[in-house]
Order: C-alpha cells, then sequence, then structure tokens
C-alpha cells in the first residue's frame, strides 16, 4: 500500500509537471494554489502574457509570420487590434485557430495570409487588416520569392530563337529557371528529374521524383542550374549544389498511382555554403499567387532533358522545349480524357494536334506562361498515359494552389 501511495504521488506531481509545462511559455513558473491548482505564470524577462507566450523582444517576423509572437497589436491603419476570442470576433463566424495560448489582441497569422494581421473595427464593420510590422533581413536575398533583396527579378530572360517531344532544341538562357536533379550510387551519379528555380536557395519538383519519400538520401543528391546537356559541363553557365533539405508535400501518395499533391521542395546550397548567384543563364521563375489560374487556350512552355519521343530508352542529350495549350477542367477530367483521375490539383496542356508533350525524363520540370513580361510557373510535370497520345495531354501539379504551402515550407516572403 506504502508503494502505491508513492507511485501515486509520482505519477501526480508527473501530472503536474506537464500541466505547468504546457501553461507557462518560454521559462515561465507557475504559481500554484494551495491546492495545487495554477493560479498564474511569473514569465522571464523578454515575455509578457497569461501564458507568457508574448515575445516583447520580437520586432520583426520571418516568412509571412506564421510564428510571430510579439507584442505588436494595431493594424498598419492604426487601429487597435479587437482581442482574437472577443464576442464581437465570434460573431463573424471566422475565429482562426493556431493563435497560441492566452487572451490577447497582438497581430497573429493563423491563417497563412501574406503577413501577420488582425481584426479591426471601424464606422461600419468589423474586417482584417494587416499589421505594420517590419520583415527580418535575411542575406543572400533568400526571403523573398522575386529575390528583390539581392536585385533578382523572376521571370526573365533572354528571348533567343534556338530550336520534349516534337519540341526543339533550347538554349538554357531561354530558361534560366531550370533545374536537373541527380542522385549518386554505385554506378555514379544518373540524372533523376528536372525542377525550377523559384529563389537563390530553393529548388520546385516533383515528389513522385523520390520514391523513398522522406527516407529519401539527400546527401546523395544534386542540382544543377545553368545546364544546357545532361552529360556535358560548362563552367561558364552552370553551378552545381548540395540539397541540405528536402520537403515533400504531406498528402502525396503514390502507392496506388496517385499523383495528387504532387510536389516537393529542394533547398541548394554549394560546398561553400551559397546559394545561386544570378547571371544570363541561371535565374528565378516567379511563382502566380494562390489559386490563380489562366484561360483555356493560353500557350505556355514545357522544358526538360526527357525523352524526344514515347518508346526510346535514352534521354534527351540537350535541353528541349515545346509549346502546349492548357486544356479546360471539365474536358481533362471526361470520359474521353482522363475521368476522376484528375483532382483540382492538377492541369493539363497539349498542343492542338497532339505532336508536343512532356514525357519520361521531363518529371519535376517547369510548365512556364507568360503573363504581361514576366514568365510564371504554373505547372510541374507530373504524369501523363505515354507521350503525344490523342486524347492522352501532359497532366501537371497545379503550382498556384501551393502558393501558401511553398510559404509555409520556406519561409520565402509573398511576390507583393
Amino acid at each position: 500500500m506504502a508503494g502505491f501511495c508513492l507511485l501515486s504521488l509520482i505519477l501526480a506531481v508527473a501530472a503536474l509537471t506537464v500541466c505547468v509545462t504546457v501553461l507557462c511559455l518560454n521559462g515561465g513558473t507557475s504559481v500554484l494554489s494551495p491546492s495545487g491548482r495554477h493560479m498564474l505564470c511569473f514569465c522571464a524577462d523578454g515575455f509578457s502574457g497569461s501564458n507568457c507566450e508574448t515575445d516583447e523582444s520580437a520586432s520583426c517576423f520571418d516568412g509571412i509570420g506564421l510564428h510571430y509572437r510579439g507584442p505588436v497589436s494595431k493594424s498598419a491603419s492604426g487601429r487597435e487590434c479587437l482581442e482574437w476570442d472577443s464576442e464581437s470576433v465570434r460573431e463573424i463566424g471566422v475565429y482562426p485557430k493556431n493563435l497560441g495560448p492566452g487572451r490577447h489582441n497582438h497581430c497573429r497569422n493563423p491563417d497563412y495570409s501574406r503577413r501577420a494581421w488582425c481584426y479591426v473595427r471601424t464606422a461600419s464593420r468589423l474586417m482584417k487588416e494587416d499589421c505594420d510590422i517590419p520583415r527580418c533581413a535575411k542575406d543572400n536575398g533568400s526571403d523573398s520569392l522575386t529575390g528583390a533583396q539581392s536585385g533578382w527579378q523572376c521571370g526573365q530572360r533572354e528571348e533567343r530563337n534556338m530550336k520534349v517531344v516534337g519540341g526543339a532544341l533550347s538554349a538554357v538562357e531561354r530558361h534560366p529557371w531550370m533545374a536537373a536533379v541527380f542522385s549518386r550510387s554505385a554506378r555514379g551519379r544518373a540524372f533523376t528529374c528536372g525542377g525550377s528555380l523559384i529563389s537563390p536557395c530553393w529548388v520546385l519538383t516533383a515528389a513522385h521524383c523520390f520514391p523513398d519519400g522522406t527516407k529519401t538520401s539527400i546527401h546523395k543528391l544534386s542540382v544543377f542550374v545553368g545546364r544546357n546537356a545532361i552529360n556535358e559541363t560548362d563552367a561558364q553557365r552552370e553551378q552545381e549544389f548540395r540539397v541540405s533539405e528536402l520537403f515533400i508535400h504531406e498528402h502525396f501518395d503514390n502507392t496506388d498511382g496517385n499523383y495528387n499533391h504532387d510536389i516537393a521542395l529542394l533547398k541548394i546550397r554549394s560546398p561553400d555554403g551559397r546559394c545561386a548567384k544570378e547571371s544570363s543563364s541561371v535565374k528565378t521563375v516567379c511563382i502566380p499567387e494562390a489559386h490563380q489560374s489562366l484561360s483555356v487556350g493560353t500557350s505556355c512552355e514545357v522544358t526538360g532533358y526527357g525523352r524526344e519521343q514515347e518508346g526510346l530508352w535514352y534521354y534527351s542529350q540537350y535541353l528541349r522545349e515545346a509549346k502546349v495549350n492548357l486544356l479546360s477542367q471539365d474536358v481533362c477530367s471526361s470520359k474521353a480524357y482522363y475521368g476522376n483521375m484528375i483532382t483540382d490539383n492538377m492541369l493539363c496542356a497539349g498542343s492542338p494536334d497532339w505532336s508536343a508533350d512532356a514525357c519520361k525524363g521531363d518529371s519535376g520540370g517547369p510548365l512556364v506562361c507568360r503573363v504581361r513580361d514576366r514568365v510564371f510557373l504554373f505547372g510541374v510535370v507530373s504524369w501523363g498515359e505515354g507521350c503525344s497520345r490523342q486524347f492522352r495531354p501532359g497532366v501537371y501539379t497545379k503550382v498556384s494552389n501551393y502558393y501558401n504551402w511553398i510559404l509555409e515550407k520556406t519561409g520565402l516572403s509573398s511576390l507583393s
């Protein structure tokens, strides 16, 4: 019995310890009542709030501010933020989650918006307003999709007319965001997939390029940008990188041939720790805003080092490009095409005469479309039935559906 009581006491203390740890954050100490119940937190220097959840020293935010826990409680217009759990906020029916513990009115970003924000009251209504909090400075321009802090301008290229299935040879300067992913094995280094440089430190590609998923040995991966040919080296054009991080979309599962959420990110670093340097053959491609779409029939380009036609056993030696047109979701998901294999996270593109298409080896590469004077990455080469088959267009991951996912994983800022 004594042993049982001692065990009970130990368990009770352990439970109380866990409770205190959860209640008081950032090194805060719980003050208990005589009955052992938590009353309040004594916060460590630099922190405040009922649960010590507010970091008083936070003067800026990284990425889009998902983890900002600073004290700012006014919107950019100078209006006082409303408490997140106030009755008026609850009445509009959009009470956000993931605000952190404690009752407060500090600026937060619980819904993956462009930056930290809060609800304010105007003369006529309750509304959501951004907060005027500066972004934390980062080196190498790695916190911007446009690379603005390092002078990069996404979606720019040289318009060379140098002549994928049904496609033509293309100089890498026409597609300077094109990346080539290689993997090393006992037999040497082999080309794996294409990709797109979306910031100096990040390459966007397809999840199915990594069949081992999260168990992929990233130390065996290398990435080239500015590479014009698979088996030729051009030191004046190309740059080589190691992979320091790999993010495969959490909901990608290809066990049943389902290519939904076929998207992945690679963080690249050179041996001396640098990211890509801008040149005529190395530039970033722009990312479309969340759920942005183009009209059916828009002419776009797909590029890659894949097979030039179905049935060939070898890949193209040189980078190739093909022009394809966007198809409607209704057409591509019709019975004559792919039926219910097409999800809202995919888009289809093909040439009117079915002569041009992506093919095996082009996986992970870019489908880009020009919008005004810049080039945007609207698709990632994902899958398709054969190459250039009638009523079987190429299927691409719809990049705009993953805008916020990209921001979350990379810490990149928005395009604005």
